[in-house]
This record gives structure tokens, C-alpha cells and sequence, in this order.
């Protein structure tokens, strides 16, 4: 199992206040929209050196990508930000007729996705907005893993003509991938060859699976671990290479099983190549208060339960 070391945990929702810092001093075109939470977003930066490009339109979600929408027949590039329930479930209307239906230039930035949002709870803590953004035409939706690549692909989906949904988080996590990496929408990433079980994973998720490599290997057994931090377009070609190499896989997301990444894969490999599959996901269920720790635990997205999946998904397979 192939190591990952790093030297610092830092938030994602950093990662994107960064990239966005970045996009201001280098492509005029990019603006920022927040809805009253400026810090929560991590976009004070860009606030304080390009206050001509930012607005702040206050509790008025709707409002904002309405505005966003707008911006764009004008040339100029939109990055909203908020919450990543605010983001969606409140939203959606506007999202689906004024953005995605037209195919619009609109970057959906949603922070606090997840359980890992914490002590706020099952009302802020969405967990189905994958599903609610993969399932509109022309939508592109990202799920990076860490600081680094949440800054990366910030800055590269500024370069992407269309619509897309980018979702980060709130926790600190390891920050294992390169600095100078290059993002590629839509191009997984293999994090580690193996030969007996393909782990697909996404967002926060990544790093478990990895941990989850580490007692796997203990065991005996060869994890292939890929990240898969474009959920749409989904890297079909990466997925099923490594299902036919392995003969099983396990995906794992912070996210409802229904319609998030898991859903997808079983799409593809009904499609493509049918072969066993276990989910590491939230099963048909709101979450509550409490630490972020607690709550992965509680709702079986913990390295262990990665192992769990596999271990089950092995016997499936012989």
C-alpha cells in the first residue's frame, strides 16, 4: 500500500477561498456572490482585494443565483457561494431554470456539505445534493478530497464553459495531494494499483479509504484506490479498467446512498459490466447533532466500515 504523507489538515472550504483568491488576481472576469457568509465561505480575501467583483446579497439565496445567471450574459464569470443545503435544496428552481436549463456559466460553491457539518444538524446537514445536481442535463458536479485539490479545481472549473456544482466541507482533513497538481474535470485519479478489490471514493471519503487500504493490506488483501473527484461526468473508462481487473468494488461518499456516487457506479457497471458492489454511504437517512467523528461514525463512514464493505464484497464475488 503506497504511502500518502502529509504535513498539515486544512479545511476544503479553505482550499476554495484560496483558489478563488487566486482566479481574482488572475482572470477578470471572475466574480463572487455570497449569501451572509462571507467567512463561513472562506471568501474574504477575494472580498478585500477585489471588492469591485464581489456582492454580497445577503439571506436571499435565490436572489443570488438569479443575479449569478445574469452576470454571465455579460461575459463575466460567477462563483456563488453558501451553504451547500442553501446551496441546492433551497434553490433548485432557480438552479434548473435559469442556470442549467440555458446551460449557464454559473459556479455553484457549496461549503458544509455533509455530515461533517456538525453540531447545526439534519436541517443544514444536505445529504442528497449530488443527486439533486447530477441529475440536471449540462451540470458538471465535483467533489474534491483535500485543501489542495479543492483549491485546484476552483481555479480550473473557471476555465470550464457551463454550469457546475462544486461541494466541499467544513472539517479540517488531511492534506495529502500534490500542491502543483493539475485538476482535470472529469479524469479520476488512481491513488494506489491493486489487485483484489476497487475502492471508489469521493470528497472526505478519500482519505478513509485509504486509512482503510492501510488495515486492508494487513489482512492480505490489495485495494485499488481511485479518487473520484468528478462525480459528472463520471470517468467511465477509469471505473471499469479497474472493476474488470478486480472483480468487485466498493464506493464510498458522504452522501445518501440513493443518488449519489455508489448510485452512479452501479449504473455503469449494470450497463457495462455487472459485478458485485457494496456501499459506504448514508442509508436513507437525515443527520443529527453532534462532532463530526461522532457522526461518521454513527452513520458507517469510518475507514472500518470501508473494510466492512470490502471484506463483504469479496465473499460476493467467490
Amino acid at each position: 500500500m503506497k504511502d500518502f504523507p502529509y504535513t498539515e489538515s486544512k479545511d476544503t472550504r479553505s482550499g476554495f477561498g484560496a483558489g478563488l483568491h487566486e482566479l481574482g488576481k488572475t482572470n477578470p472576469n471572475v466574480v463572487a456572490l455570497c449569501a451572509d457568509l462571507t467567512g463561513s465561505l472562506k471568501m474574504d480575501a477575494f472580498k478585500k482585494d477585489f471588492p469591485e467583483r464581489f456582492f454580497q446579497v445577503g439571506i436571499a439565496e435565490a436572489n443570488m443565483m438569479g443575479l449569478a445567471a445574469g452576470m454571465t450574459i455579460g461575459g463575466k464569470i460567477p462563483f456563488t457561494g453558501t451553504f451547500a443545503n442553501f446551496s441546492t435544496g433551497r434553490v433548485y428552481d432557480q438552479i434548473r431554470q435559469s442556470i442549467a436549463y440555458s446551460g449557464k456559466n454559473v459556479k455553484i460553491c457549496a461549503s458544509h456539505a455533509g455530515v461533517t457539518l456538525g453540531e447545526d444538524g439534519a436541517t443544514h446537514q444536505i445529504l442528497e445534493d449530488v443527486g439533486m445536481m447530477k441529475m440536471l442535463p449540462h451540470m458538471t458536479v465535483i467533489n474534491p478530497c483535500d485543501f489542495n485539490q479543492t483549491k485546484a479545481a476552483t481555479i480550473a472549473i473557471a476555465d470550464y464553459e457551463g454550469p457546475v456544482y462544486l461541494r466541499f466541507g467544513r472539517p479540517v482533513v488531511p492534506n495529502f495531494t500534490p500542491a502543483d497538481q493539475t485538476f482535470e474535470i472529469g479524469k479520476a485519479v488512481m491513488l494506489n494499483e491493486g489487485t483484489d478489490v476497487s475502492i471508489f471514493a469521493t470528497g472526505h471519503l478519500v482519505w478513509k479509504a485509504i486509512l482503510a487500504g492501510k488495515l486492508l493490506e494487513a489482512k492480505g488483501i490489495n485495494a485499488e484506490i481511485i479518487n473520484i473527484h468528478t462525480i459528472k461526468p463520471l470517468d467511465a473508462e477509469a471505473i471499469l479498467a479497474s472493476a474488470r481487473k478486480t472483480g468487485c468494488v466498493v464506493t464510498a461518499e458522504e452522501h445518501q446512498m440513493n443518488g449519489g456516487l455508489g448510485d452512479a457506479v452501479a449504473q455503469l457497471l449494470a450497463r457495462h459490466e455487472p459485478l458485485p458492489l457494496e456501499m459506504v454511504a448514508i442509508d436513507d437517512s437525515f443527520g443529527e447533532s453532534g462532532t463530526p467523528d461522532q457522526l461518521m461514525e454513527k452513520y458507517g463512514l469510518t475507514e472500518h466500515d470501508v473494510v466492512k464493505a470490502v471484506e463483504a464484497v469479496i465473499k460476493r464475488r467467490k
